[in-house]
């Protein structure tokens, strides 16, 4: 699956989301500052031998920070009461400060980037 950048301010970080299998999970917002679609939610999930990276993330960013964001669409299928679901999310892969001198960020995303999905 292809990853994709966006760039954007933070605007939200939410507390972390343990589970019983020891993973644990955050989600944080930011805002594009587009005229439409502008407030963008990611996910970033850790299974237990890695939750020191959630750790590290609201460590090094801020609301208020702008940050460039690479992330994969990630897709669950389940069934709930005999009815088939879909789950999708934003899947955070790596974090990187816009602007900040030394810091490089990937190249934005584009919307003609995103013409060519299948819906």
């Amino acid at each position: 699956m292809p990853n994709y950048n966006i760039t954007g301010k933070i605007i939200s970080i939410s507390d972390k989301m343990s589970f019983d299998s020891g993973a644990e999970k955050l989600s944080f917002r930011i805002d594009t500052g587009e005229a439409w679609s502008n407030i963008v939610e990611f996910e970033l999930f850790k299974g237990k031998d890695y939750v020191e990276h959630l750790d590290k993330f609201i460590e090094f960013n801020k609301v208020g920070d702008m940050v460039d964001v690479e992330f994969q669409l990630k897709c669950n299928h389940y069934t709930k009461d005999g009815a088939d679901k879909v789950f999708t999310s934003l899947s955070c892969w790596r974090v990187s400060k816009v602007g900040i001198e030394g810091a490089t960020a990937p190249p934005k995303a584009k919307i003609e980037d995103f013409d060519n999905l299948p819906f």
